[in-house]
C-alpha cells in the first residue's frame, strides 16, 4: 500500500464493519514521511458538502464547484498524504473530487462494505482507484492485537478470545480489555459468538452502564460529541479505548461499535435517549431526535424554528421534516425543496396534497426534472394568476408559444409587475432574459431567476453563440451552487459541457469533466446533457462504439431534449459510416439546424434526396444549408468562415463539402488539408480521417504511424499512453476509446516495450518527454 502511494494515486481500503480499515489508515499515517491530512465522513452529516475534506484540511471548502474544490484541497495538502476515512458517509462532491485529486496527490481512503453509496458513483470511484480488500487477520495478528490490549492474559485465554471474536480487530480489542480483569469469564465458556457484531455486543455489555449509555449516545448522534453531553460515560469510554478525543469532542473508536451499542438499547431506553438528545442538540438535528422520540409536536416546532433564516438547503431539510409531521406545511416545504434544487423531494412532499397552491409547486417540480408534459397537466388545478400564466408559458411547446404569448400580452398589457411572468414573456431574447433575471433576484424569486438564466443559456446556444452560452452557464452554476441549488447547478454545468463539445473545444478534457459531473446523482435534464456531451465527444474522437452504447441509455429523454438525442443518434451513425434514412426531427434552434446539416451529408453519401428546410436558422446554419442548395464551392467557403471560432466540427464539415464540390483539384486539396488541420487541432479524429481518405483520392498520402520497432509508437499506442498520463485506469480508457480493457493493456505493454519503460507510468512520462512520439 505504501508503494502504491509513493506518487499521486488513490488507494481504497474496503471491508466490513470492524475489519480494521481505520487501524490500517492510522498505521499508514504514522509511517508516512509526508505531512498527513486526515479526515472522514460522519453518518449524521453525510449530506454536508465536502465535510470530510474540510475535516482533513481544517478549512471551509467550495463544494459547489468541483475544479475549484480540487484546487482548494490541493493547495492545502500539496506535498502531503490525504487520508479520508468512512467514504460510505461522504457526500457526492467528496466522492467526485477524489479521482481528480488523485492525479496530483497520494490519497488513502477507506470504505465500509456493504454501504448505501449510489452504485454508479461507487463503481466510478472504484474504477479510478487501487482497491484493497482488507484481509482477515491471521492467528498471529489476532493474538498480537489481544496482547496489545490485554498483555496479562494467559495464552489459552488469548486463543479462546481470538476464536470467539471472529478475528475482528475492534471486537478483539474490546473483548480483550474486558477480559483482562477477569470480568468476562462469564462469557468465556465456549459458546461465544463468532460474528463480529455479536462479539461487539458482548464487549459492550461488559461496560458499566454509564459507558454503555455514552457509547449508545454516540451511535444515535452519528458524530463526535462534547464529553459534557456523554456524562460520566465519557471517561469510561476513553479509558476503555472505545472513544478518542477529537479536538474538544469525543469520537468513538469505531462508529460500528457505537451503532451496535445504540441497537442494544431497549425501545423505551432508546426513546428516552432521543428525547434527551433533542434537548441537548439544536436545529434540524434536534428536530429529528424529537421525532424519533415520538415527540411530534416538539419536533414540528423545532423544525419550523430551524427553517427560519437558514440556508436554502437547511430550510428545505427542516420544512420537509415539518411536512412529514403535518401536511399543512407540504406546499411550503415543496417550494423550499425546489429552491434548494430537490424537485423529487418536493414531489414526495406533495404526494397527498391537492389545491391550487400545491398545483403551482408541483408544476415547478415537474418542470425542474424535465417532465414538461406532466407539468402541463399538473397546472390544470391551479387558479388563474400571474404565476400560473408564467408556468403556462414555460410548459407550452415551442410551436405554440408565440400564440400563447400574444394571448397573455392582450390580457396583462405591456406593464407587468410580476417578475416571473415578465421573464416568461421575454421569450428567448438573451438581453431581456438577463434583465428579467436581475429583477427576479431582487424580488427574492430565486426559482424564476434560475429559469431566466436557463432560458438565456438555451437562447444563446440556439443562436449558435456557444462561447457566450458556456460562459453564462458557468456563471449561473456558481450562483446556483452558492444558493445550495444542486439541481440547477448540475443542469448549468451540464449545459456548459454540452456547449464546449459542440464548439469542439478540448474534447478529451470535456470527457473527463463530464465524467466527474456524472459521478453525481443528476436530475433528468442534466443527466441527458451530460450523457449527450460525452457521447458526442467520444464519437468525434473515434470512440464510436462507446458513444452508441452510451446513447442507448437515453431511451426516454426529457421531452425538451428529445430532438437533441435524435440528432445525436443520426450524427453518430453518420460518423460511424452507417447513416440511416430517417428524416431529422422538427427541432428549432441550433440543434435542429445541425440535424438538417447531417441530413444533407447523409443524402450526399447515400445518393438520396435531401429533406428541404424552410425554417429560419442561426446565420451559420443558414449559410451552410444555402451552400448545399447552391452546391458551389465559394458558398461552402463562406459557410466555413461563418463557423470559424464557433464550432470547429461544422467548420471542418464545410471544408470537406467545399472540396467535394470544387472543380479544381488544387482547391480541393487545399480545402482538405485545411479541414485535416482544424480537425487534428481540435481532436476531431473521425473527421480528420475522412479528410485524409479524401486526400488519398487526390494521391496525397499521410503515413500516420511511426515506424514500428526502434521505439516508434502507433497512433493508438500514443493515444492510450496519453490517457495513462492523464491518470485514467484501463477500464476508463477502454470506455473512452470503445475497445476492451484487454486491448488497452496490450497497447500499454507494447508502448512500454518500445519506450524501454518498466511501468505504465514511466511509459507515459517518457511519451511526454518525447513530445508524444507522433
Amino acid at each position: 500500500m505504501a508503494a502504491a502511494l509513493a506518487g499521486p494515486g488513490l488507494v481504497i481500503l474496503s471491508g466490513p464493519p470492524g475489519c480494521g480499515r481505520t487501524r490500517l489508515l492510522q498505521r499508514l499515517a504514522g509511517a508516512s514521511k509526508r505531512p498527513v491530512h486526515a479526515g472522514g465522513g460522519l453518518s449524521m452529516l453525510s449530506g454536508t458538502p465536502a465535510l470530510a475534506l474540510e475535516r482533513a484540511t481544517r478549512a471551509r471548502m467550495p463544494a459547489d464547484d468541483l475544479p475549484l474544490l480540487a484546487e482548494a484541497v490541493y493547495s492545502r495538502t500539496r506535498g502531503g498524504l490525504l487520508i479520508i476515512d468512512d467514504l460510505q458517509w461522504c457526500d457526492a462532491a467528496t466522492l467526485a473530487v477524489l479521482p481528480i485529486l488523485a492525479q496530483r496527490l497520494p490519497i488513502a481512503a477507506a470504505v465500509r462494505t456493504p454501504n448505501r453509496l449510489p452504485v454508479e458513483a461507487f463503481e466510478r470511484l472504484r474504477g479510478a482507484a487501487h482497491v484493497i480488500d482488507v484481509p482477515a487477520l491471521t492467528d498471529a495478528e489476532a493474538k498480537a492485537i489481544v496482547a496489545e490490549a490485554a498483555p496479562a492474559l494467559p495464552a489459552h485465554r488469548v486463543a479462546a478470545l481470538c476464536e470467539r471474536a471472529g478475528r475482528n480487530p475492534l471486537a478483539l480489542a474490546a473483548l480483550a480489555r474486558g477480559a483482562e480483569d477477569g470480568s468476562s469469564g462469564a462469557y468465556m465458556d465456549g459458546s461465544a459468538p463468532s460474528e463480529p457484531a455479536a462479539a461487539a455486543a458482548a464487549a459492550i455489555a461488559d461496560l458499566p452502564r454509564a459507558g454503555r449509555t455514552a457509547l449508545a449516545a454516540l451511535g444515535l448522534l452519528g458524530r463526535p460529541a462534547h464529553p459534557s453531553l456523554l456524562g460520566d460515560g465519557a471517561a469510561i469510554l476513553t479509558e476503555a479505548g472505545l472513544a478518542h478525543t477529537d479536538g474538544p469532542h469525543l469520537r468513538p473508536a469505531s462508529p460500528w461499535m457505537a451503532e451496535i451499542a445504540a441497537g442494544l438499547l431497549a425501545p423505551q431506553a432508546r426513546t428516552a435517549m432521543h428525547a434527551r438528545l433533542a434537548e441537548a442538540t439544536g436545529g434540524v438535528e434536534a428536530a429529528r431526535h424529537a421525532q424519533a422520540a415520538g415527540l411530534d409536536a416538539a419536533a414540528l416546532a423545532l423544525a419550523l424554528a430551524a427553517a427560519e433564516g437558514a440556508t436554502p438547503s437547511t430550510e428545505a431539510e427542516a420544512l420537509l421534516l415539518a411536512a412529514s409531521l403535518d401536511s399543512v406545511h407540504a406546499t411550503r416545504a415543496a417550494r423550499a425543496a425546489i429552491g434548494a434544487g430537490r424537485p423529487r423531494a418536493a414531489l414526495a412532499a406533495l404526494e397527498h396534497t391537492r389545491g391550487a397552491e400545491a398545483a403551482l409547486a408541483r408544476t415547478w417540480a415537474l418542470l425542474s426534472i424535465g417532465d414538461s408534459p406532466s407539468a402541463s397537466i399538473a397546472l390544470i388545478e391551479a387558479e388563474p394568476c400571474a404565476e400560473r400564466d408564467q408556468l403556462l408559458l414555460l410548459t407550452t411547446p415551442s410551436a405554440q408559444k408565440a400564440a400563447v404569448t400574444a394571448q397573455l400580452r392582450s390580457v396583462w398589457g405591456e406593464r407587468i409587475d410580476h417578475p416571473g411572468l415578465a421573464a416568461a414573456l421575454a421569450g428567448d431574447d438573451p438581453a431581456a432574459l438577463e434583465a428579467a433575471e436581475v429583477l427576479a433576484r431582487a424580488a427574492g424569486d430565486t426559482t424564476t431567476a434560475s429559469w431566466c438564466a436557463w432560458t438565456r443559456v438555451i437562447a444563446l446556444a440556439d443562436a449558435a453563440r456557444l462561447a457566450e452560452a458556456e460562459t453564462a452557464a458557468r456563471e449561473a452554476a456558481l450562483r446556483a451552487g452558492a444558493a445550495g441549488a444542486y439541481s440547477w447547478q448540475t443542469r448549468f454545468l451540464a449545459a456548459a459541457a454540452w456547449c464546449l463539445v459542440l464548439s469542439g473545444t478540448g474534447l478529451d478534457n470535456v470527457i473527463a469533466t463530464a465524467q466527474n459531473l456524472a459521478d453525481h446523482t443528476l436530475p433528468a435534464v442534466a443527466d441527458t446533457l451530460v450523457v449527450a456531451a460525452i457521447a458526442l465527444a467520444e464519437a468525434d474522437t473515434g470512440a464510436l462504439g462507446a458513444a452508441r452504447a452510451r446513447l442507448a441509455r437515453l431511451s426516454d429523454p426529457p421531452a425538451a431534449l428529445s430532438g437533441l438525442v435524435a440528432w445525436l443518434e443520426h450524427e453518430t451513425a453518420w460518423l460511424d459510416g452507417q447513416p440511416g434514412p430517417e428524416a431529422p426531427d422538427h427541432t428549432a434552434g441550433l440543434v435542429g439546424g445541425l440535424a438538417h446539416i447531417t441530413g444533407r451529408w447523409i443524402a450526399y453519401d447515400t445518393g438520396t434526396e435531401p429533406i428541404p428546410s424552410t425554417d429560419a436558422w442561426p446565420s451559420p446554419v443558414q449559410a451552410t444549408l444555402a451552400a448545399w442548395d447552391l452546391a458551389r464551392d465559394e458558398a461552402f467557403a463562406e459557410a466555413a468562415g461563418a463557423w470559424d471560432g464557433l464550432a470547429a466540427r461544422e467548420q471542418v464539415r464545410c471544408l470537406l463539402a467545399l472540396a467535394a464540390h470544387s472543380a479544381d483539384p488544387k482547391d480541393a486539396i487545399a480545402a482538405l488539408e485545411a479541414a485535416e488541420q482544424v480537425a487534428e487541432d481540435h481532436g476531431l479524429r473521425v473527421l480528420a480521417g475522412r479528410a485524409r481518405r479524401s486526400l488519398r483520392r487526390h494521391d496525397v498520402r499521410r503515413d500516420r504511424r511511426s515506424a514500428r520497432g526502434g521505439g516508434g509508437l502507433t497512433d493508438r499506442e500514443t493515444e492510450v499512453l496519453r490517457h495513462v498520463a492523464a491518470g485514467h485506469p484501463s477500464r476508463r480508457i477502454a470506455e473512452i476509446l470503445g475497445i476492451t480493457a484487454e486491448t488497452v493493456e496490450t497497447h500499454i505493454r507494447s508502448g512500454m516495450r518500445k519506450l524501454g519503460a518498466k511501468t505504465r507510468t514511466e511509459a507515459a512520462v517518457l511519451l511526454d518527454g518525447a513530445g508524444g512520439e507522433r
